[in-house]
C-alpha cells in the first residue's frame, strides 16, 4: 500500500512537468511548408485577361454602335417631349379645360412611354453584351482551366478589384502570360 500512495504522489509530482515538456515550442519548427508538400495556385487579373483578347475590341466596338444608336433615339424623344412641354407651357393659359386636359395627358403618356423606351432599351443593351461577351467568356474560361491543368495548379485566384491584396510570388505563379498565349 506504501508503494501504491508513493508512485501515486510520484506521478503526481512529475505530471505538471511532462506537461510543460509537452507544450514547450522545439527550436527548430520549420517557418514554411516544404515545397514538395505546398499546394501551388496561380493569379491574374480576369479583367485584364479578357479586354487583351482578340475578339474583345471588335464585340465592345459593335456594343458601343448599338448604345449609340439607342442613345440617339433616346435624345430624339427627349427634344421632341422638351418641344411640346415647352409649347404646353406657353399655350396652357389660353386653352379651354378640355384641350388642357387632353395636353397633359398627352405629355404624360409621352413622358411615360419614353421613360418605358430608356428602361427598354437599358435592358436590350444589357442582354445584348452578355449574349455578345459569351463566347469570349467561354473560350477565357477554357484557357483558364487548361492553363491551370497544364501547370498542375489546385486553384487560380482572380487579383481584380483588390480581391487578393497580397500574394506571395514564392508560393502562387502569375499566369497572366499563360492565358495569353493560350487564347491565341
Amino acid at each position: 500500500m506504501k508503494q501504491f500512495f508513493l508512485s501515486l504522489l510520484l506521478s503526481a509530482a512529475l505530471l505538471p512537468i511532462q506537461a510543460q515538456v509537452a507544450t514547450s515550442v522545439p527550436d527548430t519548427i520549420p517557418t514554411s511548408i516544404p515545397k514538395a508538400a505546398a499546394m501551388k495556385f496561380g493569379y491574374f487579373s480576369y479583367q485584364a485577361s479578357f479586354q487583351a483578347m482578340p475578339d474583345y475590341a471588335t464585340a465592345r466596338q459593335s456594343l458601343d454602335n448599338l448604345k449609340g444608336k439607342y442613345d440617339k433615339e433616346m435624345k430624339r424623344v427627349e427634344t421632341e417631349f422638351n418641344k411640346k412641354y415647352e409649347e404646353f407651357l406657353e399655350g396652357q393659359k389660353d386653352f379651354a379645360p378640355s384641350i388642357l386636359q387632353k395636353r397633359q395627358a398627352e405629355l404624360q403618356d409621352m413622358m411615360q412611354k419614353n421613360m418605358a423606351f430608356k428602361q427598354e432599351a437599358q435592358r436590350l443593351l444589357k442582354q445584348a453584351e452578355d449574349d455578345t461577351f459569351k463566347p469570349l467568356k467561354e473560350r477565357l474560361a477554357l484557357a483558364i482551366h487548361k492553363v491551370g491543368r497544364e501547370r498542375g495548379l489546385a486553384f487560380i485566384v482572380n487579383t481584380d478589384d483588390n480581391a487578393v491584396p497580397y500574394v506571395d510570388a514564392a508560393m502562387g505563379e502569375d499566369i497572366s502570360a499563360a492565358i495569353a498565349n493560350a487564347l491565341k
